[in-house]
């Protein structure tokens, strides 16, 4: 699928159900990455999720496999299901996999990232916020790229991009062309012109995000939880980073 240029820059918006990517799609964004439970991080979306997406979407589709929150560090049985995923998303004409796996002493596991790569291709391969808990961000990044994947989705080993912004322009600059780096966490109307200027990336990911109450009118009082706010994307909000972007 075309991602389109926004004044040359290519907005990722992560979506974390059908509605948002449509959403995202509506407000302009050039492609989604699409996942579930954003309250955790993000984690692998269901297939029927996958599937209605892709068959949504114009803009491009970037799915997270990431089989469950917490650390990137996977058992045997983790990691055949992310294969078994990757090739779902094959299949299912998706654009590119979100996907990352750290050794026990914060590297890259290039053995079994190199087993990915290999499966995801000929789709756009992005190595996710696992690189925020790398131990050495300029060695795991050479490690990355030798991988062959196309793109490094960091806040620059902060909470939030803007905080990481000294680390994600020293990864573009040490790049040097030859992967792309893509600031996340964080990223807003607020911030975005700034975080592009600064650092001088090409792409940004932002989850554009609303918190929706909800709809019930029966509340059961005795059970704690299970009725929270919805974390979905706003095209209103998409449309106001895109305006940021077009004054660059």
């Amino acid at each position: 699928m075309i991602e389109k240029s926004i004044n040359g820059i290519h907005l990722e918006i992560c979506a974390n159900s059908l509605s948002s990517a449509k959403e995202a799609q509506l407000g302009g964004a050039s492609r989604v990455e699409l996942c579930q439970n954003l309250e955790n991080g993000g984690t692998t979306p269901s297939y029927g999720q996958i599937k209605l997406v892709r068959e949504a979407l114009e803009i491009g589709v970037h799915v997270l496999i990431r089989p469950r929150a917490g650390d990137f560090l996977y058992s045997d049985d983790e990691f055949a299901e992310i294969k078994e995923d990757i090739l779902y998303c094959k299949e299912a004409g998706c654009d590119g996999v979100v996907i990352g796996i750290l050794t026990k002493d914060g590297g890259v596991d290039k053995v079994r990232m190199q087993e990915l790569v290999d499966l995801a291709k000929p789709m756009c391969v992005v190595f996710h916020r696992a690189f925020d808990r790398c131990a050495e961000p300029l060695k795991s990044l050479e490690d990355i790229i030798e991988l062959g994947c196309d793109r490094i989705l960091t806040s620059g080993l902060k909470n939030s991009a803007w905080e990481g912004r000294e680390l994600i322009k020293a990864l573009v600059d040490k790049a040097d062309g030859r992967i792309e780096i893509m600031p996340g966490a964080g990223v807003d109307e607020s911030n975005v012109k700034a975080i592009i200027e600064f650092t001088g990336v090409r792409s940004v990911h932002s989850s554009a995000k609303v918190l929706e109450a909800s709809k019930m009118v029966y509340n059961q009082t005795n059970v704690k939880g299970m009725d929270e706010d919805v974390i979905s994307s706003s095209s209103e909000r998409v449309a106001q980073i895109i305006e940021q972007i077009k004054s660059l």
